[in-house]
């Protein structure tokens, strides 16, 4: 049975989609199969893989107008992408019985073809991130290395402990990847052990550093590991693939 990870924080700005594109990437050349889905109607995790949104996409699939057929990215990596009209989602669907369970039916039937799903979700705690939680056995927080990151996170946190509690009991926290670090600033030098006492084990020891790269390869549409393979970018989401895999 494939793993199930939602990347997921409501607030923007802090990594989401690189870390879904570079996490997926790492784990396809690693030889695992695995499916994306773009979960924000931005389509930004769409654009920095190369595509653009098709007929079957998250919104077209998950209203149950279109057939699954996602896009072919690189050997072993497929996508689901996004479309606009994914952020009218909650205000279609809000009378359907089990709305909650849509995206868990859509990846129970494709399951046994993928060894990874991973779910790129908005910046927005909505029915959409409600359905990549229900669907997921882990969930991974990209964080900033600034207090107010982590003030930000007891909402999200609040909605994870109900969805486990009623709708996904299987529901764990995978881990926190602290992104856009730099060793030399206090700064983030003092968040980090602020989230460590917090979290504890439940924090990658790999952090991903600040790198031009990362901003510059979405521009591209080239993952990070085909743009620059060699920079510090590609190595500290290669690290941190590897931890990921042993959850």
């Amino acid at each position: 049975m494939g793993k199930i990870i939602s990347i997921i924080n409501q607030k923007g700005g802090v990594g989401k989609t690189t870390s879904s594109s570079s996490i997926s990437v790492a784990l396809a050349n690693m030889g695992y199969r695995t499916l994306v889905f773009d979960l924000d109607p931005q389509c930004n995790l769409t654009a920095s893989l190369g595509a653009s949104s098709s007929e079957s996409n998250t919104y077209s699939v998950l209203k149950g107008n279109c057939k699954f057929k996602p896009l072919s990215i690189i050997q072993n990596l497929d996508l689901l992408p996004s479309s606009i009209d994914l952020s009218a989602f909650d205000l279609e669907m809000s009378g359907e019985p089990g709305k909650e369970y849509l995206l868990k039916e859509l990846i129970e039937s494709v399951i046994a073809n993928y060894d990874y799903v991973i779910l790129d979700c908005s910046p927005n705690l909505g029915l959409i991130a409600l359905n990549a939680l229900t669907a997921s056995k882990f969930y991974i927080i990209p964080l900033l290395p600034h207090y107010l990151s982590v003030q930000g996170l007891s909402k999200l946190l609040e909605i994870t402990d109900k969805i486990k509690k009623r709708l996904n009991p299987n529901l764990e926290l995978g881990g926190v990847i602290i992104t856009q670090y730099n060793s030399r600033k206090i700064l983030h030098q003092d968040t980090v052990e602020v989230i460590k006492k917090h979290f504890k084990d439940k924090l990658f020891s790999t952090f991903i550093r600040e790198n031009i790269s990362l901003a510059e390869a979405p521009g591209t549409g080239l993952d990070i590991f085909r743009y620059a393979p060699s920079c510090n970018g590609a190595i500290d989401y290669l690290a941190l693939t590897n931890e990921i895999i042993k959850l």
